[in-house]
């Protein structure tokens, strides 16, 4: 396949003394490169966080609570930078893929790539914890899957409402919370105002989603994320739970698809409209910077005269 190139040296080079092994394979093409690094590193945030979700639901409590859950996805985003950051830029999440479309940081032909590796990523790493938590899922449910209820395990998967939530109040949480999300990771990768330290993006990403999810996550589980919400709800249709996935919270299931990538866009257009757009051109810093060696060097002048004196 022309995807694939055989390398030219098939053995081991010397280099200064060392010995260098180099690859015999390797992806040429960079949207499969890209598209393989985003499934990887949704699929690790996703695994993190749905098993945060799971321990803490069939462990009844004692292996965990909502902040645990909180920091299950934190780090699983942190994670998940670590290993698709400097590939894919590690978006795991549409809105973030869609508003750097909207804003020209990523071009639209690849829109459906990234949408399709977040979804694979998701529906694997839904299966994945399904897998592992099978017993702990059957045993605290008895075998009764359920979407709603005192036994309900649904909800370890997708985002659900709470009971006094209504859609309009619903999709009010969701546009804000992927608003704040998308707002501050501009700030964070904002080279011209404070940027998040070289090498600990990862953190500060991972710091912002638990951010969140300790100040807005009580009213429908901040899904902030299309794909990480919509691709474990299918998985759930399919593996038991029916289609009570969708139709549950009076229809919930299109709010956390569609509001956070109205959000998404807002949130980052608003930081680009008060913050981005206003800062000083390379020439007028310039200019700053001149006239501030110009005061500095009148000042020198002064205080030397009066010393003199």
């Amino acid at each position: 396949m022309k995807d694939f190139v055989q390398s030219v040296e098939l053995g081991v080079s010397q280099r200064k003394g060392a010995k260098v092994t180099r690859p015999r394979v390797w992806i040429q093409n960079e949207a499969i490169r890209v598209g393989l690094a985003e499934t990887l590193c949704t699929y690790v945030m996703m695994s993190f966080g749905l098993g945060s979700v799971a321990q803490v639901v069939t462990g009844r409590g004692a292996f965990g609570e909502y902040l645990s859950i909180n920091l299950g996805f934190g780090l699983g985003v942190a994670m998940g930078v670590h290993v698709g950051g400097k590939v894919s830029g590690a978006h795991m999440n549409a809105a973030v893929s869609l508003t750097m479309c909207v804003f020209g940081r990523l071009v639209w032909k690849m829109l459906p790539l990234y949408v399709f590796a977040q979804l694979l990523g998701s529906f694997l790493a839904a299966g994945t914890i399904y897998a592992v938590y099978y017993e702990a899922i059957h045993d605290y449910c008895g075998g009764n899957l359920t979407v709603t209820g005192a036994k309900a395990t649904a909800g370890i998967f997708a985002t659900y409402p709470a009971p006094y939530l209504s859609i309009p109040a619903g999709f009010i949480d969701q546009v804000f919370g992927t608003a704040m999300l998308l707002l501050c990771l501009m700030a964070l990768a904002d080279q011209k105002n404070k940027p998040a330290a070289a090498g600990h993006e990862p953190v500060s990403v991972g710091l912002l989603v638990l951010l969140i999810g300790i100040s807005l996550g009580s009213n429908s589980g901040y899904a902030i994320n299309p794909t990480r919400d919509i691709a474990p709800r299918v998985f759930t249709a399919i593996a038991g739970w029916g289609t009570d996935v969708f139709r549950a919270g009076n229809g919930w299931w299109w709010v956390p698809l569609v509001a956070p990538s109205i959000g998404g866009v807002l949130g980052a257009g608003l930081y680009k409209a008060l913050v981005e757009m206003h800062h000083p051109s390379p020439s007028d810093q310039g200019e700053g910077l001149l006239q501030e060696e110009t005061v500095a060097l009148e000042k020198q002048e002064n205080i030397c005269t009066n010393v003199c004196v």
